[in-house]
């Protein structure tokens, strides 16, 4: 039983030690780029999540936690929260979307950029990335909010 306590605190601690310097290492990414705290803030709320999940998987295999019941409740939730993502898949996708571009998306808030879409091509210059969609103000002062997800899809121009 100490042997389980033992291990248990190793993992609860590199967790944290772990998700530290990830922290640390998204900090000097966003410093970086340029990126807003809040846009920030969320992408560092998804891999916290992400980490303590895994963490509370590990701490349950040390402590052979019966997985039948804990399986029966998570197969009927995951049920439940897969229907209601089929319903808004895109909110998913949008997340998804908002990391992928954090790492690699070229354009900054400030930047104009054009993302190509035949007749529905939008051109803007870029007010906030936020988790789920990305905020651009057209030449006629309009806002247009364009979702993470299709901004993936489609090509995008940096308009210097």
């Amino acid at each position: 039983m100490g042997f389980n306590f033992l291990l248990s605190f190793i993992v609860i601690l590199s967790t944290y030690i772990v998700f530290r310097f990830l922290k640390s290492i998204l900090n000097k990414l966003a410093r970086q780029k340029k990126v807003s705290i809040k846009r920030l803030f969320y992408i560092q709320k998804v891999f916290e999540v992400l980490f303590v999940i895994t963490a509370m998987v590990a701490v349950s295999f040390i402590w052979s936690v019966d997985l039948k019941g804990a399986s029966i409740f998570a197969s009927s939730l995951f049920a439940i929260i897969g229907v209601a993502l089929f319903a808004q898949w895109s909110i998913l996708s949008n997340i998804t979307a908002s990391i992928i571009i954090f790492f690699t998306f070229p354009a900054r808030v400030g930047d104009k950029i054009r993302i190509i879409d035949g007749d529905n091509s939008v051109e803007g210059i870029i007010k906030e990335i936020s988790l789920f969609q990305i905020e651009l103000r057209d030449s006629d002062d309009n806002i247009v909010m364009y979702p993470n997800n299709l901004l993936l899809q489609k090509p995008v121009v940096k308009i210097k």
